[in-house]
């Protein structure tokens, strides 16, 4: 059983920065892809920037330049990050960590952390 833990969000201030964490417990194949999503309300989720187990990064047009995912594996554990600054209010939605085994083809998701930006 894979769980995916979340950390960070909040509510911060136009122009600001945040940092997102997901650490991933359980087992799944080293080939795989984690990332980070949203969802504002009335919109459908949507990506915001993944790295693959190899180091190759994607990004959505709206962060790119502001956004930088990493992810690191230690004693086992993996964990991905999402870095963003000058954040906008249109930034604001709930942010869900993903990762996706490329051999299982099973999508695992983070149960969402709210991320609000506003004065």
């Amino acid at each position: 059983q894979v769980q995916l833990v979340e950390s960070g969000g909040g509510l911060v201030q136009p122009g600001g920065s945040l940092r997102l964490s997901c650490a991933a417990s359980g087992s799944f194949y080293r080939l795989n892809v984690m990332g980070w999503y949203r969802q504002a309300p009335g919109r459908e989720r949507e990506l915001v920037a993944s790295i693959t187990s190899d180091g190759n990064t994607n990004y959505a047009d709206s962060v790119e330049g502001r956004a930088t995912v990493s992810r690191s594996r230690e004693n086992a554990k993996n964990t991905v990050y999402l870095e963003m600054n000058s954040l906008k209010a249109e930034d604001t939605a709930v942010y869900y960590c993903h990762v996706r085994d490329l051999v299982t083809t099973i999508d695992y998701w983070g149960q969402g952390t709210q991320v609000t930006v506003s004065t």
